[in-house]
């Protein structure tokens, strides 16, 4: 199950949840206030290169590619 970031319009509020995959489209209650005007944040994470100093942002919305 991956781990969604939400963002909560009501209170200002940001927030991870897991959620299972069939439910990736479900609308999240906010765990602050319980309200349902969230949006599902745009993800990235980081890795590091083998060189120094060597980082990339990397998005998870990618076209299902294949990592070395």
């Amino acid at each position: 199950m991956p781990i969604y970031e939400y963002y909560c319009a009501d209170c200002d509020v940001e927030f991870d949840k897991l959620v299972k995959l069939a439910d990736a489209n479900v609308v999240q209650a906010c765990p602050e206030c319980g309200g349902r005007h969230t949006q599902k944040k745009l993800s990235t994470f980081a890795t590091r290169g083998s060189g120094a100093g060597q980082s990339m942002a990397v998005s998870n919305c990618g076209g299902g590619g294949r990592f070395s």
